[in-house]
């Protein structure tokens, strides 16, 4: 099997997926998933559609990251991972879209308006 690559993002979290069969590692920015999100949570994330479809140890996948924080990057991983599934086995979109992990989650921070101190707080008001 040749090299499959997908993008994901997420916030401000762009993350390019490159997968290719093999032993089931996972490298995130040249450092081993556990060293990259030391949170066992957000290895969870990450790994979530490997094992939904139960293919932990099928694939070698190797992602760039940039941008955003640690939950946005995991979640963007974790796009990229499930797009880059439905390239290899178009058939796998259909339990991969009831587990939600499919969809590009739209929410961004609102931007911060001027004459006020952020998106929507206010400065306090006085009448007189």
């Amino acid at each position: 099997m040749e090299m499959i690559n997908a993008i994901g993002r997420r916030k401000a979290a762009v993350a390019r997926v490159y997968m290719t069969e093999g032993s089931g590692k996972i490298i995130i920015n040249k450092k081993e998933l556990t060293n990259y999100f030391p949170s066992s949570i957000l290895q969870y994330v990450v790994k979530q559609p490997l094992e939904k479809l139960g293919v932990v140890d099928k694939y070698d996948i190797r992602i760039n990251l940039n941008g955003g924080g640690f939950k946005g990057q995991s979640e963007a991983a974790r796009l990229g991972i499930a797009r880059a599934l439905i390239k290899i086995n178009p058939e796998d979109k259909a339990a991969l879209r009831a587990a939600g992990l499919v969809t590009r989650d739209p929410r961004v921070v609102e931007r911060k308006k001027p004459g006020q101190p952020k998106a929507r707080k206010r400065f306090q008001f006085s009448k007189r």
